[in-house]
């Protein structure tokens, strides 16, 4: 499974982003999701995506602002990110799950894609 993450960049407080994430055709049954690093600190959850795109979750520090969506036809997820916030700077990573839902831990994540930059700025 290849996946290409997209769309990060530098923006101020309160600006918005989306980011991309388009997986081969071998993921199309699978889950998706975005996690995040920031510098220095462990990796985090941010959102998933059943495989029919039917379910989601997010973090409780994304919630009302970010926005996770899946094109099932283009096996893309996208990651909308609204009122950005300094402390949402990171590299955010794409993932396929191992299965149809597979939730925010990241063991349940087999693949990852290489990473986008996020940085807001205040």
């Amino acid at each position: 499974v290849q996946l290409q993450a997209s769309g990060g960049g530098l923006v101020q407080a309160g600006d918005s982003l989306r980011l991309s994430c388009a997986a081969s055709r071998a993921a199309s049954n699978n889950a998706m999701g975005w996690f995040r690093q920031a510098s220095g600190k462990e990796r985090e959850f941010v959102a998933s995506i059943s495989w029919r795109g039917d379910s989601t979750i997010s973090a409780d520090s994304v919630k009302g602002r970010f926005t996770i969506s899946r094109d099932g036809a283009k096996n893309t997820i996208y990651l909308q990110m609204d009122s950005l916030k300094p402390e949402d700077t990171a590299v955010y990573y794409c993932a396929v799950g191992r299965s149809s839902y597979s939730g925010s831990d990241f063991r349940a994540y087999a693949y990852w894609g290489q990473g986008t930059q996020v940085t807001v700025s205040s």
